[in-house]
């Protein structure tokens, strides 16, 4: 089976001054990259996506800093960079043909907004017929409202893994995800 680490979204407006920062956006960076690197050591197939807004959205504007990929999961040599303009990462882009043209199978998700991208690229994933697997602590939701109710961007974040995990996904930490891997080949276990 081929795996892929599909990385979503780790641009530079969801971090502190950007113009969308996140809740731990720093510390989703430093776990989105110990994948990064055990997938890169592994030899896997790593996907980058980049987001550029071309409606209303304030944010992750075409042309602005904070459409940049981060510095901690910037693509290496090799690295496929798939643009979008929605938030499923399959919707009017190339991923899926990409993904298949290299024989994947299983993928593992990591990056940004876990309400609204990560979501939706799992959702859409799922239904394309990958196994998916979400790294929960290299993800990072945003503070939500609804009819004037708060919601913690950590309580978004657990309610969207949690949903995930019943039925779409996969959900694990990165370290036990990187413990997988120390603790030799599964054929269960991606990465």
């Amino acid at each position: 089976m081929t795996t892929a680490l599909v990385v979503v979204d780790v641009q530079q407006d969801y971090f502190p001054g950007g113009a969308y920062p996140l809740v731990g956006p720093e510390e989703a960076a430093q776990a989105g990259g110990r994948v990064l690197a055990a997938a890169r050591g592994a030899g896997h197939v790593v996907v980058h996506v980049q987001h550029h807004s071309l409606d209303d959205t304030p944010f992750l504007r075409p042309g602005t800093p904070g459409v940049a990929i981060h510095p901690a999961l910037t693509p290496g040599p090799g690295e496929a960079l798939v643009v979008k303009h929605a938030p499923n990462s399959f919707l009017g882009t190339g991923l899926e043909e990409l993904l298949r043209d290299r024989g994947v199978e299983d993928l593992v998700v990591v990056g940004m907004m876990t309400s609204m991208c990560v979501d939706s690229t799992v959702r859409s994933a799922a239904e394309r017929g990958f196994a998916v697997t979400v790294v929960a602590d290299a993800c990072a939701a945003p503070d939500l409202e609804l009819a004037g109710t708060r919601v913690p961007g950590a309580v978004a974040h657990t309610a969207f893994l949690a949903a995930l995990g019943d039925g779409f996904a996969r959900v694990v930490t990165s370290a036990e995800l990187l413990e997988e891997l120390g603790s030799g080949p599964r054929a269960s276990a991606p990465l």
